[in-house]
């Protein structure tokens, strides 16, 4: 580490305000197994699903920050939303948990009629449920909004969260996990060449963004949509990285031509699993005993895993794969996914 990734590091960690949940940093580990198949590629995993606090995940990360600033705001509620299987929805219950806060989840559509997976967890966690009736996933961004509104009526002091997590103070939490993958592949004499990475609402490939520019390092993004088209997604997260350089006092502005995003592995849509996802997820699993999730990283490990068969990265030859969580999905539905029919499953 040289003078000015030290002072970098030094310098942003004391102005992104944090309430720590989890311990730190999170496995860094080599496939061997999967490494063996893959010709001259060394694959390794960041293993944020193994998060230490509200059944893991990279969520956890953007939380830590929000949190810290909704405690600073003394607030009484957190408030956010997504599909009833969502990660976020789930880790952020937990950490109003945790704080001794109140939570209202907002949901698109109608309640379902069986209560498993994650919106069982979320349930089981106390948190209070709205559902916006209107199968549009946006909707839940109105009524995150009415539902704030709503208890500040009642005398309550809300914090929103916006869906999915996406904002300017959750990305700076995804701005640290830079800093402690660097300095973990120092530790280990490792320096990747690319970071493979599944964007949905874009706050972490924000963070990403801004971190490796903090600390000038050469890591190239290989980041698969998961929900939107990938010109969308590259507006969102230049808008969100924009934003929250702005929080650090930089005076940086990232345009969507900054934001690389690759296409072509949603499947039938957000939320619903796919044939190749599913053939992904087994052979890691059977490699490597490590399970990704049908919505985020299967997909973006499909996609990763047919460039490699297609010779499109052969100027990498060590990867990270961040494993951002999501294994609650095993536990929804019953998994036929897996083998044959694929069910939606509202995400987020």
């Amino acid at each position: 580490m040289n003078t000015h990734q030290h002072l970098v590091i030094e310098r942003v960690a004391g102005q992104i305000p944090r309430h720590i949940l989890a311990h730190y940093p999170t496995h860094l580990m080599r496939a061997n197994r999967l490494t063996e198949t893959l010709g001259d590629a060394e694959l390794w995993f960041k293993r944020d699903d193994l998060i230490s606090f509200g059944l893991g995940g990279n969520k956890i990360r953007g939380l830590e920050v929000m949190l810290a600033e909704a405690l600073a705001l003394n607030a009484d509620y957190l408030v956010t939303g997504a599909g009833v299987q969502s990660n976020h929805v789930r880790a952020t219950a937990a950490t109003a948990a945790h704080a001794g806060l109140g939570c209202t989840a907002v949901y698109w559509g109608k309640p379902p009629a069986v209560m498993d997976g994650n919106y069982r967890l979320t349930n089981m966690l106390n948190a209070q449920f709205h559902f916006t009736g209107d199968d549009d996933r946006a909707s839940v961004d109105t009524h995150i909004h009415q539902v704030a509104a709503n208890l500040r009526e009642q005398g309550h002091r809300p914090y929103k969260i916006p869906r999915g997590g996406a904002c300017a103070m959750g990305v700076l939490g995804h701005v640290l996990a830079v800093f402690e993958l660097y300095q973990q592949c120092l530790s280990q004499g490792m320096e990747p060449d690319a970071i493979v990475l599944a964007v949905g609402s874009g706050g972490t490939y924000a963070g990403w963004l801004l971190g490796i520019r903090l600390l000038k390092l050469h890591w190239k993004m290989l980041c698969y949509t998961v929900s939107r088209e990938p010109e969308e997604v590259s507006r969102q997260v230049a808008d969100l990285a924009t934003q929250a350089a702005a929080l650090l006092k930089l005076d940086w502005t990232f345009h969507k031509e900054d934001v690389p995003v690759l296409g072509g592995f949603i499947g039938q849509g957000y939320g619903i699993p796919s044939p190749e996802a599913a053939e992904a997820i087994k052979q890691v699993g059977r490699s490597e005993g490590i399970l990704l999730d049908p919505v985020y990283t299967g997909k973006a490990m499909a996609g990763f895993l047919h460039g490699l068969q297609n010779r499109q990265f052969e100027q990498y030859k060590k990867i990270v794969f961040m494993h951002t969580g999501g294994e609650p999905a095993f536990f929804a539905g019953n998994g036929d996914w897996l083998n044959s029919g694929y069910r939606e499953m509202e995400h987020g």
